[in-house]
């Protein structure tokens, strides 16, 4: 169902200490930009079946983050390469994909959206999003006003409304108040237990 193949990704650290946008174009320019290579992810391969759990386990800045995002075609790798067989929904960064000017309500179509499903099919779940999301009361106020576990509610609620064949989970729910992380890890048993492959990263 997913495989990684030989996956590196290298990124460009700048040493000259460039402090506006002018002085970077003018030393790009005068070809005085220095830099130097930092390596996040170094030949990684693995392969995972449907229905598997897999856990990325490491400390801080190990690639965990940068790995899953490769693998949900957020980024693409140096070089390797990654091959998906199915539907991803992923959870990364804690609020990707949602416009904090804007409400729960819209937010649910726009990051409804961004996963692939039709505003038909939003209005068909939209009743069990809030349900599961218990934002049912703060659906119409902006995002910006939201805690970051009600972000984390509404963003799991959104991605876990189907059964995607992969679900993808950085350490967000961490995040959320205890009650959520339990209700969370139930819903991911049952999506597992429905044959869904599951991705998630946790520090050392």
């Amino acid at each position: 169902m997913l495989t990684v193949n030989n996956v590196t990704m290298k990124y460009k650290i700048y040493n000259d200490n460039i402090k506006s946008i002018k002085e970077y174009f003018v030393s790009l320019i005068k070809g005085k930009i220095s830099y130097r290579e930092f390596t996040a992810l170094e030949n990684i391969s693995f392969s995972i079946n449907k229905g598997d759990v897999l856990g990325i386990i490491g400390h801080n800045g190990a690639g965990k983050s940068t790995l899953l995002k490769i693998i949900a075609n957020v980024v693409k790798p140096t070089s390797g390469d990654v091959c998906v067989q199915g539907t991803i929904a992923p959870l990364l960064e804690l609020g990707a994909g949602f416009d904090y000017d804007l409400s729960g309500r819209e937010n649910i179509y726009i990051n409804g959206a961004i996963l692939g499903y039709s505003k038909n099919f939003i209005n068909s779940k939209y009743e069990e999003i809030l349900e599961f999301s218990e934002l049912k009361d703060f659906i119409d106020v902006p995002l910006r006003n939201y805690s970051s576990g009600m972000v984390v509610r509404l963003a799991f609620s959104i991605a876990t409304i189907v059964k995607p064949e992969i679900l993808i989970v950085d350490e967000i729910l961490a995040v959320g108040d205890e009650h959520f992380q339990q209700k969370s890890k139930n819903r991911m048993l049952e999506l597992m237990s429905g044959g869904c492959t599951v991705i998630f990263v946790s520090h050392t």
